[in-house]
């Protein structure tokens, strides 16, 4: 085969370098330039492939993972799809703890990946032997020759995005961008993403979106984990009940929080208004976008950078299905359904 082929060895040679892209009609009132950091473009459609690679090739060039080994991680859904991706290509196996919370759709891709999963209940404490955490925890103990990735509290995630993401979007707004605004779950892309465009300019604001029933937003204010601010809410990998130190509130400026019926109109929104196909979290943080543009966080000459972390095909059975937004309440005046089908007969 010739070697000027324009071709890419494996699907692991097409992370990162995602597209920013500019929005337009949903922010058309808005003060300001707003675009989209499109993290779906990722192979494994999510930021998380990003961490998934590099933490896995640091623990290769460390000597701690070898031919064969066990990959056990705790996850939303999409962290484990990226590891399951990664461990397809490198030859390790995959065993992943998810949250109840985590769309049948997501759980259903894992073991398409080859993972094996254990579904956990998402509404119990961080330290209950049930909880995701805890489960991956113990398959790590029981699973010999296996590593366990714990993005949570690994500082490799925020370094991931660090390295690449940050850079990627200091270059594509030439380094003109005014405003990161990015959810905040584990904490590392907005964390690493955010020592990056500091050191570059110290005036960037970085501004984090967190969920009502989550602990981030007071954590950040007060450095006080006050367990009365946590409740059951349905977004996705936004959030947390636990602090995860993969988060470095201090690259943070503030945080916003946004409610479950919001962000899941708003991600229908994004598709029906700028035909852009995003997850749960992504209709989140613009959500938050809504909140800080009507309290004047931005004028006429700010570059606002959203990430917009993962693909839409992941919540058919959530906020794209007019049957669980109707089960959840979320179905009223202001939307009723996302298109009319008509069957002809």
């Amino acid at each position: 085969m010739k070697e000027d082929l324009h071709v890419y060895d494996n699907v692991l040679s097409l992370i990162g370098n995602t597209p920013m892209i500019k929005l337009n009609k949903i922010t058309s009132n808005y003060n300001g330039n707003f675009y989209a950091k499109v993290e779906g473009f990722n192979p494994g459609h999510s930021t998380k492939d990003r961490i998934a690679l590099h933490i896995i090739e640091e623990a290769e060039s460390r000597g701690i993972l070898k031919p064969g080994d066990t990959i056990v991680e705790t996850t939303s859904g999409n962290t484990g799809f990226s590891l399951a991706m990664v461990s397809i290509i490198k030859g390790y196996k995959c065993i992943l703890a998810v949250s109840s919370k985590s769309s049948p759709d997501k759980i259903d891709m894992l073991k398409t990946m080859g993972a094996k999963v254990y579904v956990c209940p998402a509404h119990v404490p961080s330290d209950d032997p049930r909880s995701y955490y805890e489960v991956a925890k113990r398959l790590h103990k029981e699973t010999p020759g296996s590593i366990y990735i714990n993005q949570y509290f690994n500082q490799l995630n925020s370094e991931a995005h660090y390295k690449s993401t940050g850079p990627e979007i200091w270059n594509q707004t030439e380094g003109k961008i005014t405003h990161l605004v990015a959810c905040s779950g584990t904490g590392g892309t907005i964390s690493g993403i955010g020592r990056y465009l500091k050191e570059q300019n110290s005036d960037v604001k970085v501004i984090g979106i967190d969920a009502y029933g989550s602990v981030l937003k007071k954590y950040h204010e007060t450095r006080e984990f006050d367990e009365n601010e946590i409740y059951p809410y349905r977004i996705e990998g936004l959030g947390k009940n636990l602090i995860p130190t993969a988060t470095d509130f201090d690259q943070i400026d503030r945080f916003v929080k946004v409610t479950d019926e919001g962000s899941a109109h708003t991600a229908r929104e994004l598709a029906s208004a700028e035909g852009l196909f995003v997850g749960y979290t992504s209709g989140a943080a613009v959500e938050g976008l809504k909140q800080l543009s009507e309290e004047g966080e931005f004028n006429k000459d700010s570059v606002v950078v959203v990430v917009f972390p993962d693909h839409g095909s992941r919540y058919m059975s959530k906020i794209y299905s007019d049957k669980w937004m109707e089960q959840q309440g979320f179905l009223d005046e202001k939307i009723t359904e996302i298109s009319e089908v008509e069957y002809v007969k």
